[in-house]
């Protein structure tokens, strides 16, 4: 991450102010000083060696945030600019510092004309590139979602912002560099111009307004932990050479794009954009405008305040709404990536940007097909190192006025930002995998209001945290009209349980009941079919064919690492794509034949070797086709001697099937069909119109030309009954997804119990009263985002003094230490959700305190996970 200079500066001498010495020191140190710069002292210091560097005649202190992650470290740092980088040391631009007595990035906060630290200051080592790539609003965001998820703003902007590629800075126009800019330069150039009462050339890092007036409204929470040790001394004893910034943003609360459930949430919401002043912003005038908001309001027409809502973003206006889409897909495809198109549009026209957070790259394919010709960005992490950073750097540079893209995108450093929109903010694509764990909608929610700007939160479910956005009035319902509804939903049948299939013959021969066999049939006579099944692979798991006790793995074959080649020709079949052979084991079902394996091999241990004596794998065992043996998902042991240790009988039965041998069974059912399979290994984006049957996993459902005739939903069981906080809700918006795919009045299939809440929603086509439902239910529960919830998951003395150590907020309650997977255990603390900053600023200081403790054992704090239960 870092690399060393050729010509390294020797380390400034780390001395504070003696007492008795007072301002005579200070007058030797090498900073430039308001005082020493008033007598003519701003370029040249006394008793300075020869050689010396000297300090930027303007402004020369530099605010750096170092990435460093060290919780207790997370806070801005003052460094001296150097005369001779005077010009390239722009605020947001990439500079590299020493820190701990190492070579560090960092970026570039503000310039100061001094520094509240008393003894002296480093010199700043390069600056990498003057682009300057962290804008004011993306570094205020990104310190506010640190706060709120409780990690380090050095974490938040790796997530921000990506790694630079040289060459392609070089490729497009000449930096602006500090020297350049004029006086008057917009708040939105690249070069980042400071907001009105801020000093020049300052990229702020506190939110644009502080709502201190409403105790209940739901502030920002402060976030995880980092618990990496490498040079922690030298970081706790150099890093008084980059001096900390004192009285920061560490007490500031911000506002939460989900505030409290309070009667005064819609008026507070009338005052933030007076707070932020975007109320004195004038809008564009209606000449201005390219064409008028009838021209593309065609798939907002079915809501009643759907154009109404153009018109407001076309107005430079900024709501906010929940939206609930449309079902059907027809000749033109799903209506819901037009509709994102013509608000795109709509602000675009009002002089504004527009950020598009989507959870696939199908997804942005789809969005990116509807905005045709309107300029824009389509950023996916399927895109190479180059290329992602050339259409990042399109956004930054105002080349580009909608970014559209996948959970990264939310930080896209767009211009004036007039909209944010994320669609289906249900799925689990949208949380970040990596700290501090962001979700894409609480970092838009949390942007949208720092800029003033409109919020688009769409799907065809809703989700209990958008729900919550509109019980509070935070923001507003966009549903269609009901007749529009009934005229696309699908016909909905559910098919029962398996007790109803059991009795059924039908059932027997592809595991479907009549009513679905008969629309499959009825269905390809009209074209594609579309059959969902929940799970991937061949036959996932295995029970015992006489007792039912699930096949688990009886022991892991003692094996020994050898170093010679091993054999050329077939090997059994072991773990798919391992590209290691394994020796001793049967040969039996499908082999591979490659090349010769020159890499490391397995083999049993010869007689007199130790052999294997820990304790058995216990994993759960599987089939990857109809003719292999069994073999354990966790260790790759081939099974083929297995017998069940309750009843000692050596066949099993299916207990989940997958999509693969699905497709096997439709493939043998409808043999003059063809049969199309997309999940894990292999997405399908799209499917002509002619007849098929498409055999697809939650969300890798490919979009039909003209949409599907028929859908049945398999295994509902196997969704329903997860244990999951949010089952019954994943399993609606993923039945929804589905069916939305149809052809309107379209017939549907699902394989679930009527009587089943999820499954009345989805005849009824009301995702609404749903999500309403389960948001009373949640909240006579204590569960999120009625509440505010965090986890500490670690070894279990470093979870105690975790919470012995943070000084939890009153009426906090903890629940726990459990036992978890690996060993580790996990502590979960609940707290009303107005109380949701000081337990998020509890638990980063318990973070910050066993860091600068140098403690060995890491405790990840995560603020309102997903995987809850």
């Amino acid at each position: 991450m870092t690399e060393p200079t050729r010509a390294p500066h020797p380390q400034e001498a780390l001395l504070p102010v003696p007492p008795a010495a007072g301002k005579r020191y200070t007058r030797l140190t090498e900073r430039t000083r308001g005082s020493s710069q008033r007598t003519g002292g701003g370029t040249e210091r006394a008793g300075a060696r020869k050689g010396a560097r000297e300090a930027a005649a303007s402004l020369p202190v530099a605010r750096i945030v170092v990435d460093t992650p060290l919780p207790h470290l997370d806070r801005p740092f003052d460094y001296l600019v150097p005369a001779a980088m005077d010009a390239e040391a722009v605020p947001g631009c990439r500079v590299r510092v020493r820190f701990a007595g190492q070579l560090a990035d960092g970026y570039l906060l503000e310039r100061l004309a001094e520094s509240e630290h008393e003894g002296r200051l480093s010199f700043l080592e390069r600056v990498i590139s003057p682009e300057p790539v962290l804008t004011p609003e993306i570094a205020r965001l990104a310190r506010a979602v640190a706060d709120r998820y409780a990690g380090t703003l050095p974490d938040v902007l790796r997530l921000a912002i990506p790694p630079r590629h040289a060459r392609v800075e070089a490729e497009a126009r000449t930096p602006v560099r500090r020297a350049d800019l004029p006086a008057d330069l917009p708040a939105d150039n690249g070069a980042a111009a400071p907001a009105e009462g801020d000093e020049a050339g300052r990229v702020t890092t506190s939110p644009a307004s502080v709502r201190e007036e409403d105790p209940a409204a739901e502030t920002a929470d402060a976030t995880p932990v980092r618990g990496d040790d490498a040079n922690r001394d030298d970081a706790d004893r150099d890093a008084k050479s980059a001096a900390p910034v004192r009285g920061d943003d560490a007490d500031r609360d911000t506002e939460s794009a989900v505030p409290a459930r309070d009667d005064g949430a819609d008026r507070e919401g009338a005052r933030r954009e007076h707070a932020t002043g975007e109320h004195m912003r004038p809008a564009p005038q209606h000449g201005d405008r390219p064409t008028p908001v009838s021209a593309y309001a065609g798939p907002w027409e079915a809501y009643p305040a759907g154009v109404s809502f153009l018109e407001a973003l076309a107005e430079g206006r900024a709501p906010r709404a929940v939206w609930t889409a449309l079902p059907g897909t027809d000749a033109g495809g799903p209506a819901w990536p037009h509709a994102i198109a013509a608000a795109a549009r709509a602000t675009l026209d009002g002089g504004r940007g527009v950020v598009v957070v989507l959870p696939d790259g199908k997804d942005v394919a789809l969005v990116a097909e509807a905005l045709g010709d309107t300029p824009h960005v389509a950023i996916t992490a399927d895109l190479g190192p180059a290329e992602r950073y050339r259409r990042w750097l399109k956004a930054l540079r105002g080349e580009a006025g909608i970014a559209v893209g996948n959970r990264p995108a939310a930080f896209a450093p767009v211009a004036r930002l007039g909209l944010a929109v994320i669609w289906d903010d249900g799925d689990d694509l949208h949380a970040e995998r990596h700290a501090p764990y962001p979700h894409a909608r609480e970092v838009l929610g949390l942007r949208a209001h720092q800029a003033g700007a409109g919020l688009l939160v769409g799907g065809y479910a809703r989700t209990a945290e958008a729900t919550a956005l509109v019980e509070t009035g935070w923001a507003g319902p966009l549903v269609p009209d009901r007749a529009a509804v009934r005229a696309r939903a699908p016909r909905v049948r559910p098919a029962g349980d398996d007790a109803e299939m059991a009795r059924d013959q039908a059932a027997r021969a592809a595991r479907l009941p009549s009513v679905a066999w008969r629309a499959l049939r009825e269905g390809l006579e009209h074209g594609p079919v579309l059959v969902q099944v929940p799970r991937r692979g061949y036959l996932p798991a295995l029970a015992c064919r006489h007792c039912r006790a699930p096949a688990r793995c009886s022991g892991a074959q003692p094996v020994r690492l050898t170093t010679e080649p091993s054999h050329t020709g077939p090997s059994h079949t072991g773990p798919p794509n391992t590209g290691r052979s394994y020796a001793g084991q049967p040969n039996t079902g499908s082999s591979h034949t490659g090349s010769p394996n020159t890499g490391p091999s397995y083999a049993e241990p010869s007689d007199g070797e130790p052999s294997y004596t820990g304790p058995v794998c216990s994993g759960p065992l599987a089939l990857r086709g109809g003719h292999a043996m069994p073999y354990c998902r966790w260790c790759g042991r081939i099974a083929g001697d297995w017998r069940c240790p309750s009843c000692g009988g050596n066949g099993v039965r299916a207990v989940i099937v997958g999509a693969r041998r699905t497709a096997e069974e439709l493939g043998r059912a409808f043999p003059s069909v063809a049969v199309r399979t997309s999940g894990r290994d292999g997405v399908l984006a799209r499917v002509s119109g002619a007849p098929a049957l498409v055999v697809a996993t939650p969300g890798a459902e490919p979009v039909p030309d003209g949409g599907y005739a028929a859908a049945v939903l398999l295994d509902g069981w196997a969704l329903l009954g997860r244990p999951d906080l949010r089952a019954a809700e994943e399993t609606l918006r993923r039945w929804a997804n589905a069916a939305a795919l149809l052809r309107p009045a379209g017939e549907l299939v699902v394989m679930a119990d009527a009587a089943v809440p999820a499954v009345q929603a989805l005849l009824r086509w009301d995702p609404v009263t749903f999500a309403e439902r389960e948001l009373d239910d949640r909240a006579e529960l204590g569960f999120p985002p009625a509440v505010r919830m965090a986890t500490l998951t670690g070894p279990a003395a470093a979870v105690r003094e975790t919470l012995a150590d943070a000084g939890l907020p009153p009426g906090a309650q903890v629940l726990g230490p459990v036992p978890v997977d690996g060993g580790q255990e996990r502590a979960m603390v609940r707290v009303p959700r107005h109380l949701g900053s000081a337990l998020a600023r509890a638990l980063k200081g318990a973070s910050g305190v066993r860091s600068a403790r140098k403690a060995p054992d890491v405790v990840r704090v995560n603020i309102d996970p997903l995987d809850l239960i």
